[in-house]
């Protein structure tokens, strides 16, 4: 099984919509996301994923020490500072990492825009694959 880790450094919007857009176009991976200073699930990330009929409600913001990301064949960082404080972990070397630089949202249609993006890029991805 393929192991799909999304970083944030909230752990709060993006990475959690991003883990769920991919469990719901690809079901077959395990997906897991998790920031390096987690500051809870975001009320507007919510919102906004409801506005496409996805509910990530009972997600919860996980810290990068709480999940197995010594297991990702994928590292894929959605913000700056979580890419620059990735790259200093020892990664296997099976896992292959990406960075996706999504703009921090603070207004709802920020959040709108973050989701849309993040949702190309992981079609794009799933088309790579």
């Amino acid at each position: 099984m393929v192991v799909i880790l999304f970083v944030c450094t909230g752990n709060a919007a993006r990475s959690q919509m991003a883990e769920c857009w991919l469990k719901n176009l690809k079901s077959d991976f395990t997906v897991l996301s998790a920031g390096t200073k987690p500051d809870g699930l975001s009320p507007q990330a919510v919102k906004v994923m409801r506005e496409v009929g996805l509910d990530i409600s009972d997600q919860s913001s996980k810290h990068l020490d709480n999940v197995e990301w010594t297991k990702a064949d994928y590292a894929i960082t959605l913000c700056d500072s979580a890419n620059e404080t990735c790259v200093n972990m020892n990664w296997p070397e099976t896992c292959q990492r990406k960075h996706w630089p999504i703009k921090d949202p603070k207004s709802d249609e920020e959040y709108r825009n973050a989701r849309d993006e993040i949702k190309q890029y992981i079609e794009r991805f799933l088309e790579e694959f």
